[in-house]
């Protein structure tokens, strides 16, 4: 049995449409399914709760970690399915998943990721040429936006840490051969429509993964990976990889202020 957690803040125009994908086909009790509204000032808690089979929870203040927590202490089911409220998922790709962590063996599993970038601007295709190529999305955990644990994955943590990536947090924490990438569930991310909003993402993902490695929980990176594997073996994805670089590096800059101040707080 399954709890599924879903932080959402002003996710109004697309809760009701992904819990109802989600609650679509589903038996009596088949999942626990729990919104978390944080901070929301729009109508998400209330579409939420207009959705048969959903538990709400509101929050005052905004902060994806403390619903993460909130929804933790409200699930009564061991298995969890952490879900961003942003992210479409099928009944039978909640099975799915559920399936996968079922299995002996087998902690934590996720689905294949495909970023729309339909809207966006070039410098964020261009960005996502690369990204969407990088090795380390074949074997992570992140970057999707649901992640599924079994039991014994979800005992290898007491709570979700203050101030780091959800995801990179959890894909620590499991050997590659205790995951699973099912294919039969496609996760859709929607890129940010502007350059500045995409470097305001990427600052906040790279000051997570320095605040893991404060903390002694690093997974390898390459910064030379969008190179070696990306562009060279694809020569028409120079101009791209300049791009990725230039927004990399950018985000950089962005990332270590955010690091200092998370640390302080």
């Amino acid at each position: 049995m399954t709890s599924i957690i879903i932080p959402a803040y002003n996710e109004g125009g697309r809760i009701g449409g992904n819990l109802t994908l989600l609650t679509d086909g589903l038996s009596a009790n088949e999942f626990e399914i729990i919104v978390v509204a944080n901070g929301c000032v729009d109508g998400t808690a209330e579409i939420a709760r207009s959705i048969p089979g959903v538990l709400v929870i509101e929050l005052p203040e905004a902060g994806k970690v403390a619903a993460l927590r909130a929804g933790d202490a409200a699930a009564t089911r061991l298995a969890r399915i952490y879900l961003d409220a942003d992210i479409p998922l099928s009944a039978s790709e909640a099975r799915a998943l559920a399936q996968a962590v079922s299995q002996p063996g087998v902690h934590a599993a996720t689905g294949r990721r495909r970023v729309l970038t339909r809207g966006s601007g070039l410098p964020v295709r261009a960005y996502y040429a690369i990204n969407r190529r990088l090795p380390v999305f074949r074997d992570g955990l992140f970057g999707r936006g649901v992640i599924a644990l079994s039991a014994v994955g979800r005992s290898r943590f007491e709570r979700f840490p203050d101030a780091i990536a959800d995801d990179l947090f959890l894909d620590s924490l499991f050997e590659p051969q205790e995951k699973r990438h099912l294919a039969e569930v496609v996760t859709t991310v929607t890129a940010p429509r502007k350059t500045a909003q995409l470097i305001r993402r990427v600052a906040r993902m790279r000051a997570g993964y320095r605040l893991m490695r404060l903390m002694s929980v690093p997974r390898p990176a390459s910064n030379t990976s969008w190179l070696r594997h990306v562009v060279l073996a694809r020569p028409w994805l120079w101009p791209a990889g300049v791009c990725y670089v230039v927004v990399t590096i950018c985000a950089e800059m962005i990332s270590r202020r955010l690091t200092l101040e998370w640390s302080a707080g």
